[in-house]
């Protein structure tokens, strides 16, 4: 099911927004009668749930290790029956992207929400037709700040990032935007919005009608189904045996070319007027293996196959 990712400025709202978001969600699936909807549930991961202190983001190397529990964390999150709401600052696009591809891998639908103040990518998506009509300008920096101090001066409060964090965190934030495919669609919320568009996250992620949101994963990532162990060796050994009973046939037969060769299973070889040389025999068995490596005969056509490739190559 979905995963939706809450990015935005450290203390610009973004736990408030996913509560919200939750709620809502959890409020639609309760009240719904349709049994692909009622088997849901929403899954909120942050730094909360993680136990992952502020005092992580201080340093390059304890957050990444944050950042790797959020991801593990996100990853198992990810399921069939599962909304996931991903809150947490998400500021970096690689980061971003990463989870885009885990959630188009297991073909499910995802979005970024942000809180965060950019007038210049609204007006970019206003022009390009990808914005929805109720997405805002979100939290200004300022009044990011504003909040941040005030948390640091509550001792009941959760807490906010020190001054130094707080300001590192807002330097290196890399803004979504929802002209790349892995932060589309891109809702951004205003601060002082008391009903963001949670119907159209609603819309866009699960959808309407009963009909379930499908994302097609990339061809690459798709695993192959399991081919038999012992395929190469099958296919070298038969092709082998081909050989070895027209090499063995012309030694018996000298000087008797263009006959028909009867081998195994009933398939037939028809050899030229001259003899055939071992490693002409030998150069067109390599190839043979080379052009099947990949494209997997079933077993029982390798021999029957590989006769019709020298039929036509010796013809």
């Amino acid at each position: 099911m979905p995963l939706i990712l809450i990015s935005g400025y450290p203390s610009s709202g973004k736990t408030y927004r996913a509560t919200q978001l939750v709620s809502y969600f959890n409020a639609k699936i309760q009240s719904s009668s349709d049994p692909r909807l009622s088997r849901l549930t929403v899954s909120h991961i942050n730094d909360q749930s993680l136990a992952i202190s502020r005092d992580v983001y201080r340093e390059a190397r304890s957050e990444k290790e944050a950042r790797g529990a959020q991801y593990s964390a996100i990853k198992r999150a990810l399921g069939r029956d599962t909304v996931v709401v991903a809150d947490g600052l998400n500021y970096i696009k690689g980061f971003r992207y990463q989870l885009y591809c885990e959630a188009k891998a297991v073909k499910t639908p995802s979005c970024v929400v942000s809180t965060c103040f950019s007038q210049g990518s609204v007006s970019l998506l206003v022009q390009a037709g990808l914005m929805f009509p109720e997405v805002h300008v979100g939290t200004p920096i300022e009044t990011c700040r504003t909040i941040n101090t005030r948390l640091l001066a509550d001792d009941e409060q959760d807490g906010g990032y020190e001054k130094d964090v707080f300001d590192n965190l807002i330097y290196r934030y890399e803004e979504p935007n929802g002209m790349t495919r892995w932060d589309s669609p891109l809702f951004t919320l205003p601060f002082a919005d008391e009903t963001p568009p949670y119907e159209a996250i609603w819309e866009a992620m699960i959808g309407s009608e009963a009909k379930a949101k499908v994302v097609k994963p990339n061809a690459a990532t798709v695993l192959q189904p399991a081919t038999e162990s012992d395929y190469l060796y099958e296919l070298d050994k038969i092709t082998q045996e081909v050989l070895n009973t027209i090499l063995a046939w012309q030694k018996d037969h000298p000087g008797e070319g263009g006959q028909e060769l009867t081998i195994a299973e009933g398939n037939i070889v028809e050899l030229p007027a001259t003899p055939v040389s071992l490693p002409q025999l030998q150069r067109m068995r390599r190839q043979f293996i080379s052009l099947n490596r990949q494209h997997k005969l079933p077993k029982p056509r390798i021999r029957a196959t590989f006769a019709e490739y020298l039929v036509g190559g010796l013809g």
